[in-house]
């Protein structure tokens, strides 16, 4: 499923959660956020709003955009965990970010293990030989 959102100076944030009675596991993954049409040449911090191990909440920012020298960044699918919002800290945007979200059902993840591998089904690796010194 593809995720789209839209930051501006009155939409400042955009949560993205999922049922918690839900049994799937959720990955959320960021691709993109760039700078749209209409933007000011001004920093524009985007910031990730999530929970640490200890169920406290943290913000991390991930986009400093400006549309003279950074209008776009690519995160890679930067993955995140819901529930999760997305805020523009600074600036008024408009900002863009998009990626995807994928649905794992617990039941289609578990499979059996084969243990019974084959010295064929293995790879080997040649062994790490010693760089060999250039003379001039």
């Amino acid at each position: 499923l593809l995720l789209g959102c839209e930051l501006t100076a009155s939409t400042k944030s955009y949560t993205f959660q999922v049922d918690e009675e839900d049994d799937s596991d959720h990955i959320l993954a960021l691709s993109v956020v760039c700078l749209t049409d209409g933007a000011k040449d001004e920093c524009n911090v985007v910031e990730v709003v999530g929970r640490n191990h200890e169920n406290q909440e943290i913000a991390v920012p991930v986009a400093n955009l400006k549309l003279s020298c950074q209008p776009l960044l690519s995160l890679d699918n930067f993955k995140l965990q819901p529930p999760v919002t997305f805020r523009l800290a600074a600036g008024s945007g408009p900002v863009h970010l998009a990626g995807w979200h994928r649905i794992m059902h617990r039941e289609d993840a578990s499979f059996e293990e084969d243990d019974d591998l084959s010295e064929e089904d293995e790879e080997e690796l040649p062994p790490i030989m010693p760089a060999k010194k250039r003379t001039q």
